[in-house]
C-alpha cells in the first residue's frame, strides 16, 4: 500500500528534511509541499491525499483552522516545536504529534501508525462489504438454470443434491421425479449456492446439509438415494456437520 502524503510548513529547512525523511520511506508518495496552509488549502479539493505532515503555527492560517477543512478520512499528524500544542492537536483527531527537531525515527513511528491504520480500515471495508454479500445471499430463495431450452427457476429450499456429469450438473428436487439438467460446471454451481447451506462432499457431488437423512462411513443418505463422500472432501465435510 502507498499513502499519498503533503507536507505543510512554513520553515523551509522543516520542509526540506520531511520532504527527505518521505523520500526514504518506501511506503510514503509526496504529492505536495507548501509553505503555507493558504497555498494547500487550493488544492484541498482536487487532489487526493491520505497523509499530511502538518505544522501547527504557520502565518495567517495555523494548522489547527486548517485541519477543519481537510476531509475526515485524510490523517493528519501534526508537527511542532511546542509541546503545549499537543491537547490540541489530539482535540482535533489527529492520529500523531511530532515534536520538532524531528528525528527520522519519530517520523517513521507516526508514518507506520497512518499506514496501519489505513490497512485496518481497508480490511474493515472488505469485512464490511463480505458480511453484505453473505446478506444478499441469504434473501435470495433460489436461482434460474436454463434447461431444456427454457430458464427454469429452483428453489434453494427445494433441492436435494447436485450431481456434476462433465459439463452438465443434474439438481435434484424434491417432489420432482426427474433431476434438473443444465449446462454448468460443478465450480460454478458451488459458487452460486448459499455456502452455509450448501457443502461439496465430491468431485461429483454437492448436497444440501439440512436434507441429509443419515451418513454410514463414506456414504450420504438423501431422500434414500446413497452418495459418495469423497476422500478430498471428507474433512472438511466432518468438520462442518461436527
Amino acid at each position: 500500500m502507498i499513502l499519498n502524503c503533503w507536507i505543510i510548513d512554513d520553515e523551509p529547512l522543516a520542509l526540506n528534511l520531511l520532504e527527505s525523511y518521505v523520500q526514504k520511506t518506501p511506503f510514503l508518495k509526496l504529492t505536495g509541499m507548501y509553505s503555507s496552509a493558504l497555498t494547500a488549502m487550493h488544492d484541498l479539493e482536487n487532489q487526493h491525499v491520505d497523509v499530511i505532515f502538518l505544522d501547527i503555527q504557520m502565518p495567517e492560517l495555523d494548522g489547527l483552522e486548517f485541519s477543519q477543512f481537510i476531509d475526515p478520512q485524510t490523517r493528519i499528524i501534526f508537527t511542532t516545536a511546542f509541546s503545549e500544542y499537543a491537547v490540541d492537536g489530539y482535540k482535533v483527531n489527529a492520529l500523531d504529534y511530532l515534536l520538532k527537531p524531528i528525528s527520522y525515527a519519530d517520523f517513521l513511528t507516526a508514518a507506520k501508525k497512518a499506514l496501519n491504520w489505513f490497512d485496518m480500515a481497508r480490511k474493515a471495508a472488505q469485512t464490511e462489504e463480505k458480511e453484505k454479500e453473505k446478506e444478499k445471499e441469504k434473501e435470495k430463495t433460489g436461482l434460474f438454470v436454463k434447461s431444456e431450452y427454457k430458464l427454469v427457476q429452483v428453489l434453494f429450499d427445494d433441492i436435494l443434491y447436485i450431481e456434476g456429469l462433465k459439463d452438465y450438473v443434474k439438481i435434484y428436487v424434491r417432489n420432482e421425479p426427474r433431476p434438473i439438467v443444465t449446462l454448468m460446471s460443478m465450480k460454478n454451481m458451488e459458487e452460486v449456492l448459499p455456502a452455509d447451506r450448501f457443502l461439496r462432499v465430491h468431485r461429483s457431488y454437492i448436497v444440501q446439509k439440512n436434507k441429509i437423512e443419515n451418513i454410514n462411513k463414506n456414504r450420504i443418505t438423501i431422500a434414500g438415494r446413497e452418495i459418495p463422500i469423497g476422500e478430498t472432501y471428507r474433512r472438511d465435510f466432518m468438520d462442518e456437520i461436527g
